[in-house]
């Protein structure tokens, strides 16, 4: 049994370097290329070409049609897969580089599909992130990433989105009641950052700053221990400096 799983392994794996080989190959061809050219260009032997072809198409992975192979659906889920993840790696590294040139954590989140949606959080054991003990999505008018994105939306979404996830105090600095959280919105002067004292996480302050990338509503984010708080507002003014310099990667990651 043993020697049976040994002498497989390399025969599989061997097998799927093939199947590679070839949808790069395929990949190549945006129009499609029959088998003899994807066995030609990949030094394989036409037989086991056309048999590993068959197999990719009956996947998904390879679609054929009049004669030729091209990519199929499930090898471009593939891709956007690998798109988002490195999206996703290059914000966590932006993230990153912030957290420690500021020496706060660093948030960003999104509004889509009628949700606040945390993208990426980066903290470090000396400057841990907020612990998220209340769901983000429900308690967005007590942080200040919610209210930085529902800031941002319309009246119409913002009312819709109140409607599904009322306001309600988490903390006794909450804002008490939906009016209350309106007209500090709309009262807020567009060059300030969105303040939270407590509302979210006792012993915690808040700062977020909106993002500009075209239709989308989305938010950079810090917090600090509430003794600190004298870091704050040069923190935020830091962030937002830094952020500037980086607002397409920021803006490529709203489609995260």
């Amino acid at each position: 049994m043993v020697m049976a799983s040994t002498s497989a392994a390399p025969t599989l794996i061997g097998s799927v370097q093939r199947a590679l080989r070839l949808l790069e190959a395929a990949g190549s061809h945006p129009g499609g290329a029959p088998a003899k050219q994807l066995a030609r260009e990949t030094g394989l032997a036409l037989p086991t070409a056309y048999h590993l072809l068959r197999t990719l198409a009956h996947e998904g992975y390879l679609l054929r049609d009049k004669g030729v192979f091209m990519l199929g659906e499930s090898a471009r889920r593939l891709a956007d897969a690998g798109a988002l993840q490195n999206r996703r790696s290059k914000i966590k590294d932006s993230l990153a580089d912030w957290r420690d040139a500021i020496g706060v954590p660093v948030y960003f989140a999104v509004y889509r599909d009628g949700e606040i949606q945390l993208v990426a959080v980066s903290d470090t054991p000396a400057a841990p992130a907020v612990d998220e003990w209340a769901d983000f999505r429900e308690t967005g008018h007590a942080h200040a990433i919610g209210q930085c994105l529902l800031g941002q939306l319309d009246e119409r979404s913002r009312e819709d989105h109140l409607d599904r996830h009322p306001v309600q105090a988490i903390t006794p600095y909450t804002v008490r009641d939906r009016q209350m959280l309106l007209e500090r919105l709309n009262r807020r002067r567009p060059a300030l950052p969105f303040i939270e004292r407590q509302e979210y996480a006792l012993g915690t302050v808040c700062a977020a700053i909106p993002i500009a990338a075209g239709d989308a509503a989305a938010a950079m984010a810090i917090s600090l221990p509430l003794h600190q708080e004298h870091r704050l507002l040069p923190a935020v003014e830091q962030l937002r400096n830094e952020t500037g310099k980086l607002l397409g990667a920021l803006a490529l990651s709203i489609s995260i």
